[in-house]
């Protein structure tokens, strides 16, 4: 059976400025003809490198029966349908919206493009009659959603649209995650079950990932919109998903007050490099009477060409400790200072008051905190401007200058001091050194 892809878009539309040369040497007549066309098929074929599962996905078996003989439909790698040999009319759309495909048939096996929540509405015809009809409804069926992710910070902000997904449709919903993130994930929504692969056998399948730069099957460039919502675009959510409430499971480490720290992220060009500001900082609040805990994974660690170490004085708690762990310590906590990265998506997530210190990206791309501290009077929030690739390019736009990642040097332990002491007062916290006054 032949496999063929189709788009709910034009598939004009999917090409870029990169496809250009490859599209100039198509004859237009080639260019309107998607699922007969060798050039057309190649082109999505390699667009869907982006999904790891895309050779198995597109040839498992489809699984849902339609009561007509070799005539299968599912959701599986977005819609996936078999036509068996005959004359079939096929017409795919959008429930009460548009027209996507409607072509005539025979022994081939359709698949979408698109690999989001589309409600797909499916009609098949054989002699002029319509013999088969199905609007995707997904309550009471069962769903599968891969979180294909593993950073902390990019899971925990995908989770609350998930489970805010599994609310509206009321689905059998399984989660495909990585194991570290389980425990804590069952415990903020313990409504959900976890699977350890997938089997492309439930009645529909969701891919929560992200990408930045041109995965057309994607619809989203993480760079274009907050974190939070990159989920919520592809699972058909309309807005933000409502945060969780957590519960700790364990007892503070002590009694007495306490702050954390974490100085290091996935990428030392992330880290706050101005020189000596952590030192600075954890001397302050030492000053006030807290104990400081540095909570990173590593007491030290090198990339980018640099070294970002634990702050002399705090406390160490580095150390490859559990989610729940952690989650646990950053609930007790009087508040977090940290930067744009795992562990500060977590203590948000534990609502943990947090202070993040991060110029590389922009405002409204991490989870709001009236504590965000930056120096947007120099160069900053690269990582959100699509004309570069943060990831790929170390410093995209100063790269071996003396500006070299100004972003994240320029930001002065004063402008730090002074978000600590808004939080305080916001919060009304009594640091220790005035309650023994």
């Amino acid at each position: 059976m032949k496999i063929a892809t189709f788009c709910a878009g034009d598939f004009r539309d999917l090409l870029t400025y990169r496809d250009a040369a490859e599209r100039a040497a198509q004859p237009e007549a080639v260019m309107r003809d998607v699922l007969n066309g060798d050039f057309i098929q190649d082109f999505l074929y390699r667009k869907l490198h982006f999904f790891s599962d895309r050779d198995e996905a597109l040839t498992a078996p489809v699984v849902g029966l339609t009561g007509i003989d070799g005539l299968r439909l599912d959701f599986n790698f977005g819609l996936r349908l078999d036509v068996p040999e005959g004359n079939f009319r096929v017409k795919i759309g959008e429930v009460g919206g548009k027209t996507f495909l409607d072509e005539e048939l025979s022994d081939v096996r359709l698949v979408s493009f698109e690999k989001s929540f589309i409600r797909w509405c499916v009609e098949v015809f054989s002699g002029g009659e319509k013999i088969f009809a199905h609007e995707l409804d997904l309550e009471g069926k069962p769903v599968t959603i891969a979180v294909r992710l593993n950073a902390l910070g990019d899971v925990i902000s995908t989770l609350p649209a998930v489970a805010e997904f599994q609310r509206l449709h009321r689905c059998k919903l399984s989660v495909l995650l990585p194991e570290y993130l389980r425990e804590f994930a069952a415990h903020l929504y313990p409504e959900l079950t976890f699977v350890d692969a997938l089997t492309f056998d439930a009645y529909a399948t969701y891919f929560a990932t992200m990408c930045i730069g041109e995965s057309p099957s994607v619809p989203a460039d993480i760079r274009n919109m907050p974190m939070e919502l990159v989920a919520c675009r592809i699972l058909g959510l309309t807005s933000r998903a409502p945060k969780p409430t957590f519960t700790p499971t364990a007892e503070p480490v002590t009694s007495a007050p306490y702050v954390c720290v974490a100085v290091q992220a996935s990428l030392n060009r992330k880290a706050w490099l101005y020189p000596n500001g952590w030192n600075i900082v954890v001397d302050y609040l030492l000053s006030l009477g807290y104990r400081v805990f540095c909570i990173d994974k590593n007491s030290s660690q090198t990339n980018d060409g640099m070294t970002i170490r634990k702050p002399a004085n705090a406390e160490d708690f580095t150390g490859d400790f559990s989610i729940m762990h952690r989650a646990n310590m950053l609930h007790h906590a009087e508040f977090f200072i940290g930067l744009g990265s795992g562990l500060a998506w977590l203590a948000d997530a534990v609502n943990c008051p947090v202070v993040m210190i991060c110029g590389f990206s922009q405002d409204w791309f991490e989870f709001d905190t009236p504590w965000r501290v930056a120096n947007r009077l120099v160069c900053n929030g690269c990582f959100n401007d699509v004309r570069v690739n943060f990831v790929e390019q170390c410093c995209p736009r100063h790269n071996g200058t003396s500006r070299e990642f100004e972003c994240q040097k320029k930001i002065s332990p004063r402008r730090v001091l002074d978000a600590i002491e808004r939080l305080i007062v916001e919060r009304n916290l009594i640091p220790p050194v005035l309650k023994n006054l």
